[in-house]
């Protein structure tokens, strides 16, 4: 199997269900928080790692007799359900605009930890150290986009955000 068609029900999450939720969340999905100065950098590290490893995948196979797998299967689908959930959740904010409920209870970027469990299975199901290594290229600066989504969110929420941030991990 091509293993570009493990991005087929990341899109159909992205946009299809988002947009079935809610129309409005589609386009804030769309922006991005201020990035300040190494941020800009981590922004386009995040940028070019998201489209590298999506090319990528476009060159890999999935071969279900591989050893690892179920184990990557595993993974994917894990990450997969996190993502539909964290997008079902990020759909429906509260009237202020903060996404305090559901799995954003437990994390406040559960849709982050979500694209890095997909792609570490689809790694794991292509058994590629390529797509491992631009993965974990993609989920540093990746942190660095969060960091400014965070200082985003408390110049937007003020203290509300702050203590939102006090109760509830960043990842996990």
């Amino acid at each position: 199997m091509i293993a570009i068609l493990t991005v087929i029900p990341l899109l159909l999450i992205r946009y299809g269900l988002l947009a079935c939720v809610n129309k409005e969340a589609l386009k804030r999905a769309a922006l991005f928080a201020p990035v300040i100065g190494k941020e800009k950098a981590a922004f386009l590290v995040y940028q070019i790692t998201t489209i590298l490893m999506l090319i990528y995948l476009f060159f890999l196979k999935i071969d279900a007799g591989a050893r690892w797998f179920y184990a990557g299967l595993v993974l994917y689908c894990l990450g997969i359900v996190l993502y539909a959930i964290s997008t079902i959740y990020y759909a429906k904010p509260d009237s202020n605009g903060m996404n305090v409920k559901g799995v954003f209870k437990l994390s406040r970027n559960p849709m982050y930890v979500a694209y890095f469990i997909i792609f570490l299975g689809c790694a794991v199901l292509t058994e590629s150290w390529i797509l491992l290594g631009l993965l974990v290229v993609f989920q540093i600066s990746s942190h660095w986009i969060i960091l400014s989504e965070e200082r985003w969110c408390q110049s937007q929420f003020g203290e509300e955000y702050k203590k939102y941030m006090e109760k509830v991990r960043r990842y996990l």
